[in-house]
């Protein structure tokens, strides 16, 4: 049988006793711990923690944990928790435009069972990713938008990622603005690429206008999406270097792969319940 685990996420205003109240929570109800990392913000006074236990021999049944944790633990410390188990599938929702790296990267890393999760979902705004959905036998949504279908079209893609029980949703380059009222539906649950030249170069042709400026690093950041456009908690980023030698061709290419790779290692954290959120920014657990 496979081994089965629950992972509990938390954060509180720091103080004394916090890893204790937690461990003996875990071992008064024969949890053997797994793993454990923390963190204190000293500016702020808050505690951050990560922990995962495996439940082969716990004396408390799935549904009752929450409530006994709130009851014996979280309750005295003020504490905001989330509690997963290991068995659980996420279902993603993949929104895409045109652009095919972010999301054959992501299709490829889910086919070869790389990530433990559902993908039943794809909505575009154009036709041209469909038969590749076909191919992965993922359901095809086009619900193209413009200025007059806008809100008509959101309200359709939220009855889909309702009717598909979609516990996140990626945005594999998915070049439209997201409503708040739809931000407001998936907090913590909406995840973007985009390249790290913003705000110093915004619009559509960033890489041109870095490659006049001749510009010696080029980046990918992942963040969760807020109604504050590209400000949301930054999840991952990273970087390469260019030079004078690189065409705007040669840093698009680089700038891709970069996207590529920095969306996974979000989409990773994400399936890892290793993410922690306060005030705009991150605890990555890793």
């Amino acid at each position: 049988m496979e081994k089965r685990s629950a992972i509990l996420l938390v954060h509180c205003p720091d103080r004394e006793g916090i890893v204790l109240a937690v461990t003996s929570f875990i071992a008064s109800n024969s949890g053997n711990i797994l793993y454990l990392d923390q963190h204190v913000d000293y500016e702020k006074g808050r505690f951050f923690m990560r922990v995962e236990w495996d439940l082969a021999r716990s004396s408390i049944a799935d549904e009752q944990l929450g409530e006994q944790f709130q009851q014996h633990v979280a309750a005295g410390f003020d504490m905001l928790w989330q509690l997963h188990f290991s068995n659980e599938r996420p279902r993603m929702a993949l929104l895409v435009s045109k652009l095919p790296h972010c999301f054959y990267d992501i299709l490829a890393r889910y086919e070869s069972g790389e990530w433990q999760i559902e993908v039943p979902l794809i909505i575009s705004n154009h036709q041209d990713m469909e038969r590749v959905a076909e191919r992965h036998g993922i359901d095809y949504f086009h619900l193209p938008v413009n200025q007059d279908n806008r809100q008509e079209q959101e309200a359709r893609q939220l009855e889909l990622l309702q009717q598909y029980n979609i516990d996140f949703i990626v945005l594999a380059r998915y070049m439209q603005i997201l409503s708040e009222d739809f931000i407001n539906q998936y907090p913590q649950g909406i995840i973007n690429i985009h390249h790290s030249f913003l705000p110093a170069f915004p619009g559509g042709r960033p890489y041109h206008s870095a490659y006049e400026r001749g510009v010696k690093i080029i980046g990918a950041t992942s963040h969760y999406v807020t109604t504050e456009l590209d400000a949301g908690p930054i999840i991952e980023q990273d970087v390469a270097h260019v030079s004078h030698k690189d065409t705007v061709e040669d840093m698009i290419r680089k700038g891709r792969d970069l996207e590529k790779v920095v969306l996974a290692r979000a989409i990773w954290h994400q399936i890892r319940r290793n993410i922690l959120v306060c005030d705009n920014r991150t605890v990555i657990f890793d």
